[in-house]
């Protein structure tokens, strides 16, 4: 599947690899069950080494491994399912993770501007995507409440409305 960075479609050079399956030379995605399980093996990899984060584990899982991952897949098993926005906060705020943070799964355009102030660097979407009906969706709503990880500040009530003035 191809995926969408910063509006844009590019190809995915990583490979999601089975738990039975021998790595490839080049970057791999693996559980994190066989993060887990072969965290000594794997520590020595001269590969990009990314790992998919389950969306009932907790990011802090993670935590000792993410000095050696390159990426962090997240999955969104259904659009009604927040726990991906949760963990990618947590990576990025609270674990400090600057590597790339994947979203895969049942993700909607509606989401894209939530993801992207989450920290997301990409999403995993279908092939024949249009990149304009996800930027429409980005662009749709400008204003936010919350912080976010995004260079953009919320800005507060009242500089609100001294800018629709």
């Amino acid at each position: 599947m191809p995926l969408l960075e910063a509006g844009e479609l590019r190809p995915d050079a990583w490979s999601l690899v089975e738990d039975e399956a021998p790595l490839p030379d080049g970057p791999a995605i693996v559980s994190l069950a066989r993060l887990r399980a072969e965290a000594a093996t794997l520590a020595g990899r001269n590969a990009p080494l990314g790992v998919a984060l389950p969306p009932e584990a907790q990011p802090e899982e993670i935590a000792p491994f993410l000095d050696r991952l390159a990426l962090v897949a997240v999955r969104l098993p259904k659009s009604k399912d927040g726990r991906a926005f949760t963990q990618i906060r947590a990576l990025r705020e609270h674990h400090g993770f600057t590597g790339e943070v994947r979203a895969t799964g049942h993700v909607l355009p509606d989401q894209y501007a939530m993801l992207l102030r989450c920290g997301v660097s990409t999403i995993e979407v279908a092939e024949g995507t249009d990149p304009a009906t996800w930027a429409r969706s980005r662009d749709a709503i400008r204003i936010a409440y919350q912080a976010a990880q995004t260079p953009d500040r919320p800005l507060s009530l009242l500089r609100r409305k001294l800018e629709l003035a």
